[in-house]
């Protein structure tokens, strides 16, 4: 007798009740996390107050924040919680956002590293984000204070945190150091 195995949906998981506690859907699986620590809110705090500075006066999209979810695959579905993610008005237009997880990848994902994390898990979330269409994916580590970042389409490359953060295929003239990320 053969068995069927069942995976969650991605609107499936969009309509559980909340549990209390932070999840991810990972292949049509609920996984449980634990809350990050208080620096790492901090530090993504951060990374939305230098974006929405800058987008002030460059109206070029949307700043989400809060483990926002990010559809990665499909069937079985992957839902991701970004720690910051921005969406070009070019794939989502001005104005409140619809409910529910957006159709399209964010153009550019932050994840913050944090102390419990390991490296190769980070990756391989990184990986997911970018076959799933995210241009650049930029992790942040606090110790030392550096950015990895992750392209689509070329080699990825290391700044410090005296080095100037630039992404001008996603945000035009948008320049800032990297330590900026983690005062």
């Amino acid at each position: 007798m053969a068995t069927t195995t069942t995976f969650m949906t991605a609107d499936e998981y969009l309509h559980l009740p909340d549990s209390g506690q932070p999840t991810e859907l990972v292949r049509g699986d609920v996984l449980t996390m634990n809350p990050p620590a208080s620096r790492h809110g901090q530090i993504c705090s951060q990374v939305v107050y230098v974006l929405r500075q800058f987008l002030e006066h460059n109206d070029l999209g949307h700043v989400l924040s809060n483990d926002s979810g990010v559809i990665t695959e499909r069937n079985p579905d992957t839902v991701r919680g970004a720690d910051v993610a921005f969406y070009s008005y070019e794939k989502v237009p001005r104005g409140p956002l619809p409910p529910g997880y957006l159709p399209v990848p964010p153009d550019l994902v932050f994840e913050v590293l944090s102390p419990s994390e390991r490296r190769t898990a980070v990756l391989a979330k990184v990986a997911e984000y970018l076959e799933a269409g995210v241009q650049v994916v930029c992790v942040l580590d606090d110790e030392p204070q550096r950015a990895d970042l992750y392209y689509a389409d070329k080699p990825f490359d290391t700044l410090n945190a005296d080095d100037q953060l630039a992404i001008p295929d996603v945000l035009g003239d948008f320049q800032v150091l990297v330590g900026k990320f983690f005062e």
